[in-house]
């Protein structure tokens, strides 16, 4: 499902980088206020636990960080789908501390904000290809990307008492 606000279509890279280091500096401390058993407990039967979601969130940057450094370079950008089920399981995150994990996407998003404020406003078209999905821009990628990130991040902290 699509995190694109259309209505944010004009944002320039700078100000999308800007957005996401704010939301990341404003959710770290929320995070870690939420301790590693309540992090480690499924969000409702057959859902995923907290610290789930956010390796998913690190897997989301892993792949999204190919996108943007690749779209600097490529006339298009061509990347495999996502399989995170499979991503999530077979990292065994659930054996990594709660702070560990928080550590890695802070780190991560931090370093990605900083990759797509650099982005030249010249590669906003960029085709990017994922899977069989229908092409979308770099510009469209990097905005779904923070809101992936707001959606996540309001499942993980909505009665993320500690």
């Amino acid at each position: 499902m699509p995190y694109f606000d259309p209505s944010l279509s004009d944002e320039s890279f700078v100000r999308i980088g800007a957005r996401l280091r704010s939301d990341v500096d404003a959710a770290e401390p929320r995070l870690r206020a939420v301790s590693d058993a309540r992090a480690s407990a499924p969000l409702a039967a057959g859902k995923w636990s907290r610290k789930q979601i956010l390796a998913h969130l690190i897997d989301s940057a892993s792949n999204n960080h190919h996108r943007f450094v690749r779209g600097q370079n490529e006339t298009v950008v061509r990347m495999p789908n996502y399989a995170q089920e499979h991503w999530v399981l077979s990292q065994r995150c659930g054996e990594r501390p709660w702070n560990d994990l928080i550590e890695l996407w802070r780190a991560y998003n931090r370093h990605l904000a900083h990759v797509i404020a650099g982005i030249p406003e010249s590669r906003r078209s960029v085709p990017v290809e994922i899977g069989a999905d229908p092409p979308v821009t770099l510009s469209w990628v990097a905005l779904d990307y923070v809101g992936h990130i707001q959606h996540h991040l309001g499942q993980i902290l909505d009665n993320a008492a500690p």
